[in-house]
């Protein structure tokens, strides 16, 4: 008996402690389970906040115009146009739309969806119905709600891929338009730049010409105007001429006198009168210049300045004209001694006249003696 009774507390010893194991195994799946039911809840959760809620308000038509006239050469005021985004969906540009959005409500009606409020027992949860199912609980509408949404969502998504296909293709079909009308344009603009540069070339010669007319009437109104002044010179030379004549003709007498005078001087070499004793010396500087001058007789005729012949008679006349030498210089002359070209001795003077005949001294000659020849005393 007490082998019985021993054997019976061993076995519910064994089976309290089987028990007790399936007790902790279970607990550890219920928390397992509890785990992820929290981790289905926020993700939930985290879903319902990227699905939107309803389909976008009907956006209003959009309206861009392309300009389909052909490209020539006219001015198009009013060019044909057409809409190019005359079926577009513009709500599809909607953004930030209502999302779900699920808080702690649904939170807990995610959290007991196969469960309902026991009514007989305030805080207890009982089964909602007979079957574990959550078709027709508000989980269930939640869920269904957020699928619903998922797939408006991918419906739209699908019209946004739609749209923007057709969208590029009517962008492939501009690019390619305007990428010929580039090409004929910079065809033009070559053509245009060209053209340019000849123009520019055409208006600078246009320029060139025209400031030589310029330049041509300016210096044909210069020529008239110095052919008047030559004429006016001609006339008035002419008159000079006429004097300058009678001037030469007058000297030319003067001159044959002076040579008769000279002639008979020959005869009388050193005959001139005395009235008072002779200087021997003057004053250095110039004192007159050469007349005219023979070279080949070896005499030239000097005008003497009033001054000189004070000098060399007195300031009363008395004096016998004294036999000094004179030299002679031209000016700009360059010769081994400058300016110098001679020297000249006094002979004779020209009674009534301030001329003087003077020997030219062939030992000092550096050049032929002429016309207009400075006589200097040293």
């Amino acid at each position: 008996m007490n082998k019985a009774l021993h054997g019976l507390v061993y076995l519910f010893v064994v089976l309290a402690a089987a028990a007790l194991w399936f007790e902790m195994q279970l607990n550890a799946k219920r928390g397992e389970l509890g785990a992820r039911n929290r981790l289905q809840e926020e993700y939930l959760i985290k879903l319902s906040k990227t699905i939107e809620m309803k389909d976008p308000d009907k956006g209003s038509a959009l309206e861009l115009k392309k300009d389909v006239s052909p490209v020539e050469a006219r001015i198009v005021d009013t060019p044909d146009t057409e809409n190019v985004l005359d079926e577009y969906k513009a709500e599809l540009e909607q953004a930030n739309l209502a999302t779900f959005s699920w808080n702690d409500a649904q939170r807990d009606t995610l959290r007991y969806r196969a469960f309902k409020p026991d009514p007989m027992n305030e805080g207890k949860w009982v089964m909602d119905g007979d079957k574990p199912e959550t078709v027709g609980s508000d989980a269930d509408k939640l869920l269904e709600q957020l699928v619903e949404g998922s797939k408006n969502q991918q419906a739209r998504l699908n019209t946004t891929r739609y749209e923007m296909a057709m969208l590029r293709g009517k962008l492939e079909s501009v690019v390619a338009e305007l990428n010929a009308l580039k090409l004929v344009a910079r065809q033009d603009k070559v053509t245009i730049e060209e053209k340019q540069e000849i123009i520019a070339e055409l208006e600078g010669d246009k320029g060139r010409l025209e400031n030589q007319i310029t330049t041509f009437k300016s210096q044909l109104e210069e020529a008239n105007t110095a052919l008047v002044s030559k004429e006016d010179e001609l006339l008035s030379t002419k008159d000079d001429l006429a004097l300058k004549e009678e001037d030469l003709a007058k000297a030319q007498e003067e001159i044959n006198n002076l040579r008769q005078l000279l002639q008979s001087s020959f005869q009388s070499r050193g005959s001139s009168a005395t009235v008072g004793a002779a200087i021997s010396t003057l004053s250095s500087g110039d004192k007159g210049k050469i007349v005219e001058a023979d070279n080949e007789n070896m005499f030239a005729i000097v005008e003497f300045s009033e001054e000189a012949i004070n000098e060399l008679k007195g300031g009363d006349a008395n004096r016998s004209l004294p036999l000094l030498e004179f030299g002679i210089r031209r000016p700009g002359f360059e010769g081994p001694a400058g300016e110098f070209v001679g020297r000249i001795r006094i002979r004779q003077e020209v009674k009534g006249k301030p001329y003087v005949i003077c020997d030219i001294l062939a030992a000092w000659e550096q050049d032929k003696l002429r016309a207009d020849d400075v006589a200097f005393a040293d």
